[in-house]
């Protein structure tokens, strides 16, 4: 068999059927959530029975307002306490917890909680969106169907995460950013069994979009293209992004830790946080709920730059109170809302471009700061505006927003929780060295065999005395490898008397490695078996032995990723000649 780009694909076809019904699974799952969204903000604040959209500011609940998310907060702490806790915080870092620790198992308590509990808080006013709670239900219902068949742990995280992100796509009408949140932030890979499972999921979420909401972006824009002074206000907006976004992470986390020195049990907290809430929302009725409308607003430059900067301020405190209060609630939509109005804000001074131009601009910025996801939030921004003009400020800033708080944050807000989990998630993530060798590239070539029809007393007394050149050997009967042997399995069958070299062989198929194998797979499977070497054949039909791999020769590819990483060197010096 030749070498590959790829593994084999043999489970593909099966794993891309499977992706396609999870994509129009997911698609409905998030036609429900926003149903529930819009039916209980009319419960909550109209006391009418209907799925019409009516945004949340236009009440006339005067004070009352306030009790308000208070209630949907103590409905969600108990079923949070009762139900499930898996429900509480924003989805994604749960689904990454779920991927990485979890074996991509989610329960069916989590998949049926969860866009009711979300619905719940954000019809009741909770400052958040909706695609964090889709997020975690595509996610939950893909690993569902994925634990109904005989699947691997790597195709069952595949398909949460094509489950995830379609939901996002039928939220958001944004495949392509779906998809690059797949490999910013929950694939931890980029493989083909991966990435076509994703691709094909947010491909049919987006094909079914119109059959339920307006085609389109969801806030169309066009803005002027930045004159070259835009460059260094592009540099400005990103660094203010930043700043931003690590003063929000640290806020958040602030007051989840103020929340838990609390003395109350965590299910009480969502109702005091959202008294908070309604506080907020009463002085700033805008505030509560998804805010769709609001970003619109914001993008359009269509409000006051004072009604802005109040907005802004009370948008961060009650999003931050309810997150850190364990609350049901997504992180994305409430990130647009603040990155936009950041702009508003600051865009009136930047030079090279207009306020709408440094809202969008912004938007994307925070929202690629905050998660540390640039390349997401660059294709985010464009899906929802398609505008082209702010695509290569939106570049530029998003870039600087990420390299401030890579370098100002040890974790992003979604990894932060994680971590205080006591599980540490290393996000970086290159070509592992094992992968770009194969094992005829490391394997010893001078294999001394023993040949099967030596009696043991002869292996022993030749093979295993005093000159003995290798910890095992291979046994070549015919030419054919049948089995390793060593000394401790020598003198356990030289106790009971057998002189045939033939019954030291394992009776059961001998493990072996072939010689266009990767490193790393090799590695694998001697790692699960408890293997120290392996003997190398050319195919397992001639089982004509080339080698011997040992757990010291897998070590050979480390040298080269050392030397690349560690070992500074100048090329050119002076007086030397380019080669």
């Amino acid at each position: 068999m030749h070498k590959r780009d790829f593994a084999g694909g043999e489970r593909l076809f099966m794993l891309s059927l499977l992706a396609l019904l999870i994509g129009a699974i997911s698609t409905l799952g998030a036609v429900v959530l926003l149903a529930a969204i819009r039916f209980f903000t009319n419960l909550f604040f109209y006391q009418t029975l209907s799925f019409e959209f009516h945004s949340p500011a236009a009440n006339h609940l005067g004070a009352w307002v306030i009790v308000v998310p208070a209630i949907g907060g103590l409905i969600v702490g108990l079923m949070a306490r009762y139900g499930s806790e898996k429900i509480r915080g924003h989805g994604i870092p749960e689904a990454l917890e779920a991927i990485l620790f979890g074996k991509s198992k989610m329960s069916p308590k989590v998949a049926v909680l969860k866009p009711i509990s979300s619905g719940i808080v954000i019809g009741s006013g909770g400052p958040f969106g909706a695609e964090g709670p889709i997020i975690m239900t595509g996610g939950a219902m893909a690993s569902l169907l994925a634990q109904a068949f005989h699947l691997t742990s790597v195709e069952r995280k595949a398909l949460l995460v094509a489950g995830a992100c379609a939901g996002m796509t039928a939220v958001f009408g944004t495949p392509v950013a779906a998809v690059l949140l797949a490999v910013e932030l929950l694939l931890f890979e980029l493989r083909p069994r991966s990435l076509l499972p994703v691709m094909l999921a947010c491909a049919v979420a987006a094909f079914l979009r119109p059959l339920w909401a307006d085609a389109g972006p969801l806030f169309p824009l066009q803005t002027d293209a930045p004159s070259l002074l835009g460059l260094l206000s592009c540099i400005v907006a990103g660094l203010a992004s930043g700043l931003l976004s690590s003063a929000m992470t640290h806020l958040l986390y602030r007051i989840e830790d103020g929340f838990s020195r609390l003395p109350l049990h965590w299910m009480w907290w969502p109702a005091l946080g959202g008294l908070l809430v309604g506080l907020g929302g009463y002085f700033q009725p805008r505030a509560l709920g998804v805010g769709y409308d609001v970003i619109g607003d914001l993008l359009a430059n269509h409000l006051l730059l004072s009604t802005v900067a109040a907005l802004l301020v009370v948008k961060i405190i009650i999003w931050a109170i309810a997150l850190g209060s364990g609350t049901s609630g997504g992180v994305l939509a409430p990130l647009l809302m603040i990155g936009a109005g950041l702009g508003c804000v600051i865009g009136t001074w930047l030079p090279g471009g207009d306020v709408k131009l440094w809202a969008v601009v912004c938007m994307a910025a925070t929202l690629g700061g905050t998660m540390r996801a640039p390349l997401t939030a660059v294709l985010f921004a464009f899906g929802l505006t398609h505008d082209a003009n702010a695509l290569l400020p939106i570049l530029l800033s998003c870039a600087v927003a990420y390299g401030f708080t890579v370098v100002a944050m040890p974790r992003s807000i979604l990894t932060e929780k994680i971590a205080r989990r006591g599980k540490h998630v290393y996000r970086e993530y290159g070509l592992d060295p094992l992968e770009k060798h194969f094992i005829d590239e490391v394997m010893t070539r001078n294999v001394v065999a023993i040949p099967g029809e030596l009696k043991l007393s002869e292996v022993l007394a030749n093979y295993f005395g005093s000159t003995q050149q290798q910890r095992a050997y291979p046994v070549v009967v015919d030419g054919k490898f049948v089995g390793n042997v060593d000394r401790s399995s020598l003198q356990s069958l030289a106790h009971g008397g057998d002189p045939a070299i033939a019954t030291v062989i394992p009776q059961q198929e001998p493990a072996y490695a072939l010689a266009n194998e990767t490193c790393r797979s090799v590695a694998s499977r001697m790692a699960a078996f408890g293997l120290e070497r392996l003997a190398v054949i050319e195919s397992a039909e001639s089982r004509r032995l080339v080698g011997f791999v040992s757990r010291s020769d897998l070590l050979k590819p480390a040298k080269q990723l050392y030397e690349e990483e560690f070992e500074r060197e100048r090329v050119f010096r002076k007086g030397s000649k380019p080669v």
